[in-house]
């Protein structure tokens, strides 16, 4: 029940995007029933308080409304949850550094409620993990029972199997992808009329930066596509490990079940790899909202993992839009980066601009002179996280 967003057909955009360069400085001018879409809203907010709901109800107002684009629908939400629950960013809570906030799950839940949504699933491939998601949030100290009481018919699950379903979902990559001609994933990506990725605004080490594109990475599930997946069908006891084997490196193929590398020979570093596995993700399953968590955060990559200059950061920031590609060029323009910018200049220094690569299977644009931004003008929102 995949769909597309109103007055926007996948040919049309297919048609107006064709052949665009992947380090050009610009894309071709998009008609006017597509700058509609790549509308963006930015807007300031202090935190995650009494401030969070009317500020992200004024954004959705910005971008059309709620109503029309969830009522009566069944929205799926897949949120940010990268990481064990006990890394930390010294003593920084995750949900201030890695993770999405649960005050802006439940805020986003309790507004499409408002909005007349059928039913919310929240959905997350929890770290290396099969456990329900209700259980990994309660390791975390959150109680799910929040979130599940938010609004009518909501629950979660944990995408990393095939969990409630009795099979998994195939997403076709437009144009073949750059490395996958498609995914297989669970159900709950599939039976929903509306996808929402719901992402925190950072750098990341293999992709420059994580925002609503990269969040859908971890819908991948790890029965098919982490380290331990079983070999010929999925197995729902492999999820323990990541996904460095198949995705990262490319040591080894998915399930065979699942559709295969387009060409196996080609290069297996994760600089390369990475960034051209987002976009083909982020084109075979669209995104119809993305939100992105500006309030707290971190600078210098994705995680507490990661090596180098770490730091927690307060952008005191929100930004939404209705095309994934180019709210995540105003987030990284408003992080001080330049979202057309090639491979070896800020934030790509050592991987390929995914926001490019995505444009390039027609996902949508990253040229901020094809975006109209509503709300606070990304000059104004400026926080630098170099320099």
């Amino acid at each position: 029940m995949r769909k597309t967003c109103p007055g926007l057909t996948r040919r049309s955009f297919l048609n107006a995007s064709a052949a665009l360069p992947l380090a050009g400085l610009s894309a071709p001018r998009l008609p006017a029933a597509m700058l509609a879409q790549a509308r963006v809203s930015v807007a300031r907010c202090p935190g995650y308080g009494p401030a969070l709901t009317p500020v992200m109800r004024a954004m959705f107002d910005q971008l059309g409304g709620l109503s029309g684009l969830v009522r009566g629908k069944t929205v799926s939400i897949k949120i940010n949850l990268t990481g064990f629950p006990t890394m930390r960013l010294g003593n920084t809570p995750a949900e201030h550094a890695q993770y999405t906030h649960p005050a802006l799950i439940g805020a986003t839940v309790r507004l499409m409620g408002e909005a007349g949504a059928r039913r919310i699933r929240i959905l997350e491939g929890c770290f290396s993990s099969a456990e329900p998601l209700e259980e990994f949030m309660l390791q975390l100290g959150w109680d799910p029972a929040h979130l599940l009481n938010a609004a009518p018919a909501v629950e979660m699950e944990n995408t990393n199997t095939l969990g409630r379903g009795r099979r998994y979902a195939r997403f076709t990559t437009p144009r073949g992808g750059h490395i996958y001609p498609g995914f297989d994933l669970n159900h709950a990506y599939e039976e929903c009329d509306v996808m929402v990725s719901l992402a925190k605004l950072k750098e990341h080490a293999t992709c420059g930066v994580t925002l609503s594109m990269k969040n859908m990475f971890g819908a991948t599930p790890l029965t098919i596509y982490g380290d331990h997946a079983g070999k010929d069908e999925p197995d729902e006891n492999g999820t323990q490990g990541g996904r460095g084997a198949v995705m990262h490196s490319g040591l080894r193929p998915p399930a065979r079940s699942a559709p295969q590398e387009n060409d196996p020979r080609s290069p297996r570093d994760d600089h390369w790899r990475m960034p051209r596995i987002v976009a083909d993700i982020a084109a075979a399953r669209p995104i119809h909202l993305a939100i992105i968590d500006g309030i707290y955060t971190m600078a210098g990559g994705e995680g507490p993992w990661n090596q180098g200059a770490l730091r927690p950061v307060r952008p005191g920031l929100l930004v939404a839009g209705l095309n994934a590609v180019s709210t995540d060029a105003v987030a990284a323009a408003c992080m001080g980066f330049d979202p057309r910018a090639p491979r070896g200049a800020m934030p790509f220094e050592r991987c390929d601009n995914t926001l490019l690569l995505a444009e390039q299977l027609g996902a949508g644009t990253a040229d901020l002179t094809n975006i109209e931004v509503a709300g606070l003008a990304v000059k104004d929102a400026l926080f630098r996280f170099r320099g």
